[in-house]
């Protein structure tokens, strides 16, 4: 398959907001793919490269270029060139990239120029999520969607599946089962505002502690146990503790989900960042053990001897778990009949928070797994963080937002009247915004290198976040995780954005 074609159906995908209409068009670009061009289309349609990062940044993609004429280059050409890319190490190696860049660049036309760059720089974002993808993949094939979807769940890999249904069709599905010691992408939960609203679309529920940790799903097969990230990434060897705590539960087959934490001497949950560079660290495993050990808390489970209980509502699954794992390994948890008991519910999270946790999951009681997914019967709440905050420069978009200022440099005031960088975001824009802001900012502007325009920091934009975390990249030391623009408060000045020091009080324990 030729990249122009891949990137025509990207831009076609970007253009429409008809989810029929992406599907017909991601349809017709499967039945046009061999089964070997899937492990590079697939990560492509997601914005994602498969080697990674490749150390390609706005220094090399900023040079100028002149396009080809002719479409010429496949996407499976592309993947070898990139790969060649992700080698390139030691003395020489900016030089080597960016010849390397340079000779891919010159073989693309402008409109393959516009996506290399795009999916380069992490800037492919033209709503050809993984849904969209597997109804599109169905359409191709003929399979029931239902079917692909249950196959994805189960490889844990969109990728996995597509190669086996443009290769054997529809039957292929049927090789795709739960299976211990195979991890399957884990089920998420929908945002709520608050426990009443979730409580009011549930009814009779649970309501569950959510910790601030890293999501897991552990697997044992009599000795043999398997450690697994939310991305399917196998960990076990980084978490003996884990293991550890496996092997003591009765069971001698089985499929958990759970969460890994790390508590402090006052048996208070240290910070996000600190569980992380735990789960992380890769060398001397044994002194990082000692110096951040950790704990798992398991909150369901997704088989139990040779039995699926993926379709067993969460009543079922959470007697199979109590069974098999003792309370103080399970998450704490409240029944709620409804919202006769929302107070109940609200006494919970009010608990939850006092002990260090960031909120709730509020889970339907009649709902199964929907692995890979995020169900409507789970619903997470907890409490969002806003700043007033400075734009201090911004980034042309691409794809959808090609010609548009979209990706937003976040300053806090410090103490000597300058503002500090804590990160960057593009998300929460609405077009109309998007249009505003492009205007807006070009009337600010001081100064245009590449993608990146220089602003006055004279516009203050309200930000939510969900936390707080040490970064060495930024100045102040710390960076905002998951921003997304709010609204922007033209009537504030600059002098009256949020201060780091303000910042870092309200996140004890965060401070670098």
């Amino acid at each position: 398959m030729l990249l122009a074609r891949l990137a025509q159906v990207s831009r076609e995908v970007g253009a429409t907001s008809a989810r029929s209409r992406k599907i017909a068009l991601l349809a017709e670009l499967f039945r046009e793919a061999e089964p070997d061009d899937v492990p590079v289309v697939i990560p492509y349609l997601a914005g994602r490269l498969p080697q990674g990062r490749i150390g390609v940044g706005w220094k090399v993609l900023g040079r100028e270029v002149a396009p080809a004429g002719e479409a010429t280059l496949s996407v499976r050409d592309v993947d070898a060139r990139l790969g060649a890319l992700a080698g390139v190490s030691g003395a020489g190696s900016q030089a080597e990239r960016a010849r390397l860049v340079g000779e891919l660049m010159g073989a693309a036309t402008e409109d393959e120029q516009r996506f290399l760059v795009g999916l380069l720089t992490g800037e492919v974002r033209q709503g050809a999520l993984e849904a969209v993808a597997v109804e599109g993949l169905a359409g191709a094939t003929g399979a029931e969607p239902a079917a692909v979807r249950r196959a994805v769940m189960l490889a844990g890999s969109l990728q996995a599946v597509a190669e086996a249904l443009l290769a054997d069709g529809p039957e292929a599905l049927a090789r795709f089962r739960l299976t211990v010691g195979r991890p399957v992408l884990p089920m998420l939960a929908h945002s709520a505002s608050s426990v009443a609203e979730a409580v009011g679309k549930l009814g009779a529920c649970a309501v569950e502690e959510k910790l601030d940790g890293i999501r897991v799903q552990v697997h044992r097969d009599g000795d043999s146990v398997g450690v697994y990230t939310r991305t399917l990434d196998d960990i076990t060897d980084r978490l003996p503790e884990v293991t550890a705590a496996a092997r003591e539960l009765p069971g001698e087959r089985f499929v958990l989900d759970g969460e890994v934490i790390s508590f402090d001497a006052e048996g208070r949950p240290r910070s996000f960042q600190e569980t992380a560079g735990r789960v992380g660290s890769r060398t001397d495993v044994a002194a990082a053990a000692r110096t951040v050990p950790v704990s798992v808390v398991f909150f369901d489970v997704l088989s139990a001897g040779d039995r699926d209980l993926l379709d067993l509502p969460l009543t079922e699954r959470h007697a199979e778990l109590a069974a098999l794992v003792p309370e103080p390994t399970r998450v704490r948890r409240a029944l709620v009949g409804g919202e006769a008991d929302l107070p109940a519910a609200e006494a919970f999270l009010a608990a939850t928070l006092e002990r260090g946790h960031e909120g709730v999951v509020v889970k339907g009681l009649d709902a199964g797994y929907s692995a890979g997914r995020r169900g409507a019967s789970w619903l997470k709440v907890k409490p969002v963080h806003t700043l007033d905050l400075v734009v201090l420069a911004a980034e042309w978009g691409h794809g959808r937002r090609t010609g548009k200022l979209s990706n937003l440099h976040l300053g806090a005031r410090a103490a000597d009247g300058t503002f500090v960088m804590l990160g960057k975001t593009f998300k929460g824009m609405t077009d109309a915004m998007l249009a505003w802001q492009t205007e807006r900012l070009r009337e600010l502007a001081t100064a245009e290198s590449g993608y990146t325009v220089t602003v006055r920091p004279e516009l203050v934009v309200e930000i939510a976040y969900d936390g707080l975390q040490r970064s060495t990249r930024y100045p102040a030391g710390v960076t905002l995780r998951f921003a997304r623009v709010v609204r922007y408060r033209e009537d504030k000045r600059p002098q009256e954005a949020d201060t780091v020091e303000t910042l870092l009080a309200a996140h004890p324990g965060v401070a670098p």
